[in-house]
């Protein structure tokens, strides 16, 4: 028996504080025993035979706590420990996937504007899909098959319409605390270079119109409580953060933000209202009674000619009344999603959607169907 058991055995220290080592390749945890105190962590990683060059503590450092007859105190450090190697490097990541910025494309000689719905990336997530790397390739791609379909269509404007839930959160879905493999700081850095990164693709046609909601991912929440009011919503936070770098950088870009009570927003394109909201304010397939009601009580999103949404993380299409001023079809357009893979969903309800980028066209004869494409 080593000193440090013989020393656990005699104060009879709890079972759990007693020395122990676990290391599976790339993860593992560590309980000292009880050892003279250390600040610093490299002492306790080297102790286990650790490099502190290739391993690192994940998260804190708990202890337990004993003072010795003498007066001095020895303490059991309890910690998880991680391989550097396998820490996600998002600079590295996007380094791999950015691409050369366009010059600006000739516009149209119509009046076409081209609408993108990012909806439902939940960034940060895990899933049948992947992780973050798998996430940034997927979304590297989708902005490639865009700035070819743009290059197509030559719309003289363009709508970046972000649905909401860009990051996972950790307080949404089952508060998936050990299921993302990015911290929170992480997902927000990452969800607001992925708006910065589409905006790029599409400011070569001219204006970009960003819309923006609050969502369930990203609301600032403590589990199932909501916090605050629809505005302090972090995804919004991200926006606005992008909203500073775009001005500065002198790219024609603008936001549509809804009030901060309100949860959705509406923008006018040549005539047709374009409103969009998140989803999780309606159960599955209410969409178009909610619509409904909003228009009932004189709310702004009741004036829409399209309702945008994402939250259900599947492809619907719907006809939804008629513009009594226009005669056009009014429409409800559901988005789908970029996860990483909604698994849990799918084992309960069999269910389940590929990833995609629904794209759309607005011209002087409002909603071109004809236009509807999923990248």
């Amino acid at each position: 028996m080593s000193f440090r058991e013989q020393l656990d055995a005699a104060i009879k220290i709890p079972t759990e504080w007693q020395a122990r080592s676990e290391w599976d390749g790339s993860t593992g945890t560590v309980t000292t025993g009880l050892i003279e105190p250390t600040e610093k962590h490299e002492d306790l990683l080297r102790q286990f035979d650790y490099d502190p060059e290739k391993v690192m503590i994940a998260g804190t450092v708990n202890q337990w706590r004993k003072q010795l007859a003498d007066g001095t105190w020895r303490i059991s450090y309890f910690f998880k420990v991680q391989a550097k190697d396998k820490l996600l490097d998002l600079p590295a990541l996007y380094a791999a996937s950015r691409k050369v910025p366009r010059k600006a494309v000739k516009p149209s000689v119509t009046s076409r504007v081209t609408v993108v719905v990012l909806a439902d990336c939940q960034i940060g997530k895990t899933g049948s899909r992947g992780g973050t790397p798998e996430l940034v390739e997927r979304l590297a791609d989708t902005r490639v098959r865009l700035a070819a379909h743009l290059k197509e269509r030559r719309p003289e404007s363009t709508v970046l319409a972000e649905a909401g839930d860009i990051f996972e959160g950790f307080n949404s879905g089952g508060n998936p605390m050990f299921t993302n493999d990015l911290s929170l700081a992480q997902q927000m850095d990452m969800a607001s270079t992925e708006i910065y990164e589409f905006v790029k693709v599409m400011s070569p046609h001219g204006r970009v119109d960003v819309m923006a909601v609050p969502s369930n991912h990203t609301a600032w929440r403590n589990g199932k409580q909501y916090l605050g009011q629809p505005g302090d919503d972090l995804g919004l936070l991200c926006h606005k953060q992008i909203r500073k770098v775009t001005d500065a950088a002198g790219i024609d870009a603008h936001w549509h933000i809804p009030g901060h009570f309100d949860e959705a927003v509406i923008h006018n394109v040549h005539g047709t209202v374009l409103g969009m909201v998140h989803g999780n304010q309606y159960s599955p397939g209410g969409a178009a009674s909610w619509w409904g009601k909003q228009q009932h009580g004189g709310q702004p999103i009741g004036s829409a000619d399209i309702l945008v949404s994402g939250h259900y993380h599947h492809l619907r299409i719907e006809p939804s009344g008629r513009n009594p001023h226009t005669g056009r079809s009014k429409w409800w357009l559901q988005a789908p999603t970029l996860d990483s893979g909604s698994d849990f969903y799918r084992a309960r309800n069999g269910d389940d959607s590929d990833p995609g980028l629904l794209v759309f066209d607005i011209d002087e004869n409002g909603f071109d169907l004809k236009s509807l494409v999923i990248l």
